[in-house]
């Protein structure tokens, strides 16, 4: 994974998630299945310049199933969250 952008898909911006990045600079990411933390790291200090990452966390999620118009049953897609938290630096979000 070579581009930053094929780790980090989105900021997730959530309730918790800015009371997060506020009081404790910690910022959520939804992020590619695939990636380690080592690239996640990576990533995120290429598409943000200014910012020093000090540790990176992540979780797993496995896709619910859900039932379609019919009464065949779906799955949504597994995802994966990274915190990311900062020792120097700030992420503006808006």
């Amino acid at each position: 994974m070579y581009n930053p952008y094929d780790v980090v898909y989105s900021v997730m911006i959530t309730e918790k998630a800015t009371n997060l990045s506020e009081k404790q600079h910690k910022y959520t990411f939804k992020v590619n299945p695939k990636a380690n933390k080592i690239e996640i790291k990576k990533a995120v200090a290429a598409i943000f310049e200014d910012v020093k990452v000090k540790c990176v966390n992540v979780m797993h999620y496995t896709g619910k199933k859900k039932r379609m118009r019919s009464a065949r049953l779906g799955k949504r897609s597994d995802w994966k969250k990274a915190v990311v938290t900062l020792s120097a630096g700030k992420i503006d979000l808006l």
